[in-house]
């Protein structure tokens, strides 16, 4: 039942972290999106998985882990003063800036290094407690 209850809470931990990790992919991969899906001049937004406690199934009653949501970043965009863009700020105080999303490419990458590192832990976890169980069974037989 132990050795159960610990693959279940290393499994929940690995979907969650799988989710961790395409979050971060999608916000590198729209690092220098200007633009929003219909074309307008509007920055992609960097996302952001909240985990919260309970196996995706069992909701918050379950052991484990699980991403509660994924949220939009509030963090201002980069402004670039690069005025032949075409999405430059046109007038105003920040004429000829355009607005990037506010994704950081280094803290994307320490992030995604650290959701491997734990995605790596758990799948370790794994096969210790598989390993456990076939000594478990040996004694029994």
């Amino acid at each position: 039942m132990m050795l159960m209850s610990t693959m279940d809470i290393s499994a929940s931990a690995l979907v969650a972290q799988r989710t961790n990790l395409d979050t971060i992919a999608q916000n590198i991969g729209n690092m220098h999106a200007t633009r929003d899906a219909d074309g307008n001049p509007n920055p992609y937004r960097r996302k952001i998985a909240l985990f919260a406690h309970g196996s995706p199934g069992a909701g918050r009653n379950g052991t484990g882990v699980r991403v509660d949501s994924i949220v939009e970043s509030k963090d201002a965009f980069r402004l670039v003063y690069d005025p032949t863009h075409p999405d430059a700020i046109k007038s105003g105080e920040k004429e000829g800036y355009v607005r990037y999303p506010n994704v950081d490419q280094s803290t994307e990458i320490v992030n995604g290094m650290m959701a491997a590192r734990i995605y790596e832990a758990n799948i370790t976890v794994m096969e210790i407690t598989k390993t456990i169980a076939a000594a478990s069974l040996r004694v029994m037989a």
